[in-house]
C-alpha cells in the first residue's frame, strides 16, 4: 500500500526514528502507526532516538586516504571511552569518512543547523531570479523557491545525503540505525573536513610553442 508522508512525518515525531526506517516500519506494518512503532522498538531504532539527548563527549578523529589525491578528517562522538575502542564504533568512523569522501555533491556542513543564513538568504534570491520561477503566480513561485532551497541544503548537509553503501537510506538513518543495533550509545558526527589534492591551486599553463621547444632541447 501506498504510505504517505504525512504518516511517515507523524511516526517520525512520535519515535524520533529516520525518515526512511519510519517508511520502512508503515509499509511493514501496513500503515498501522502503532503496530509501526512496535516494529521499530523491536528494531532498538526507537531506544537510539531516545539516547539522543545524552551527552557524547568521548569517540575518535578518524581518517580516510583515497588514492593519494583526496583525504577526510572526521570527528565522531560517542558516550563512553569503552564504545570508543570498539570494532562497530570504528566501522562506523570509517564509513563516515569514505562517504565524505566519495559523496557527490561534496558535503559542506554536517546539518542544516550550520548553514549561515546569510548563505541561505543568499541561494533563495537566486532560485527566485530563475526564469521559470518568474513565469509563475506569486504563491506558486514562494512554493517553488521554498523546494529548491530545502533540496539544496539536503545536498550541501552530510547527515541528509544519501548513504553511499546505502543510496536508499540517509547519513542520519544509518548512524541511527548503526547506534541502536550495535553500538547502543549516543552517537554524534561533530564535524569533519576534506581535502583534495591541487583543489584552489590555478595550475600553470606554459606557451605550446615553448613546451615543443623546451622539450627539443632549444629552450
Amino acid at each position: 500500500m501506498a504510505i504517505s508522508a504525512s504518516d511517515v512525518s507523524a511516526l517520525r515525531q512520535q519515535t524520533g526514528a529516520g525518515m526512511m526506517d519510519c517508511k520502512k516500519a508503515l509499509e511493514e506494518a501496513a500503515g498501522d502507526i502503532a503496530k509501526a512503532t512496535e516494529i521499530l522498538m523491536k528494531k532498538g531504532i526507537v531506544k537510539a532516538a531516545e539516547r539522543a539527548g545524552r551527552i557524547a563527549t568521548e569517540g575518535a578523529v578518524g581518517s580516510y586516504i583515497h588514492g593519494g589525491r583526496i583525504g577526510v578528517l572526521v570527528e565522531v562522538n560517542c558516550e563512553t571511552d569503552f564504545v570508543a575502542r570498539t570494532e562497530e564504533f570504528k566501522a562506523l568512523v570509517k564509513d563516515i569518512a569514505m562517504h565524505i569522501a566519495a559523496a557527490d555533491p561534496r558535503p559542506q556542513y554536517v546539518d542544516e543547523s550550520e548553514i549561515p543564513e546569510a548563505q541561505i538568504a543568499k541561494q533563495r534570491e537566486i532560485y527566485s531570479a530563475l526564469p521559470d520561477v518568474q513565469g509563475k503566480p506569486a504563491n506558486i513561485q514562494e512554493r517553488i523557491v521554498e523546494g529548491k532551497v530545502a533540496k539544496w541544503k539536503k545536498e550541501l548537509c552530510l547527515l541528509d545525503q544519501p548513504f553511499v553503501k546505502d543510496p536508499d537510506s540517509t547519513v542520519r538513518d544509518y548512524v541511527v540505525k548503526t547506534a541502536a543495533t550495535a553500538i547502543k550509545e549516543n552517537v554524534k558526527i561533530r564535524r569533519f573536513v576534506r581535502f583534495e589534492l591541487g583543489e584552489g591551486l590555478e595550475k600553470k599553463s606554459n606557451d605550446f610553442a615553448a613546451e615543443v621547444a623546451a622539450a627539443a632541447g632549444q629552450g
